[in-house]
């Protein structure tokens, strides 16, 4: 029902990837993802920050921005400049999607780079450098964030 043809292509990446996933070190490596993630959301909330669940029990760390007076569309903006991919996540209590109170954070990246559970406390710091950033374009910029963009692009300070 969703193969839609006989895609030789799409049955041969299936099948490889079907492959991978049985393997010990796939499955090794899915343990450290867990295991990144888990770290990433102490290193956070070890240093006051709020997650949506409070922890993670996968791969994601859903993180609630609000307290800062941030929303997850300006610090994925921040985040972006910073070589730091992630996303702005709407949660509950928010009314607007596209600026959403929160964030979405993954380790399968920084695993398969190499990353343990040591490195996301440096992660976690670069992380809340960004708030810090993020704070300071806004009180130049105001709280829209088209203006908020357009600091970013002519404000050569930040």
């Amino acid at each position: 029902m969703l193969q839609g043809g006989p895609h030789n292509t799409a049955i041969g990446a299936l099948a490889v990837q079907l492959k991978e996933v049985a393997t010990d070190e796939f499955k090794a490596y899915s343990k450290q993802v867990v295991l990144n993630a888990q770290a990433l959301a102490k290193a956070l909330t070890d240093k006051g920050e709020k997650l949506i669940t409070g922890t993670t029990v996968n791969h994601l760390v859903m993180w609630d921005l609000r307290q800062h007076g941030l929303t997850g569309s300006k610090v994925e903006k921040i985040l972006d400049l910073m070589h730091v991919t992630t996303n702005k996540n709407s949660i509950v209590g928010d009314k607007s999607a596209v600026n959403p109170g929160g964030i979405r954070l993954g380790t399968p990246a920084l695993t398969t780079r190499g990353m343990m559970e040591a490195d996301m406390v440096v992660v976690a710091g670069f992380l809340l450098r960004a708030i810090e950033i993020s704070k300071r374009v806004q009180e130049k910029a105001g709280k829209k964030l088209v203006d908020f963009v357009a600091a970013l692009e002519t404000d050569e300070e930040l």
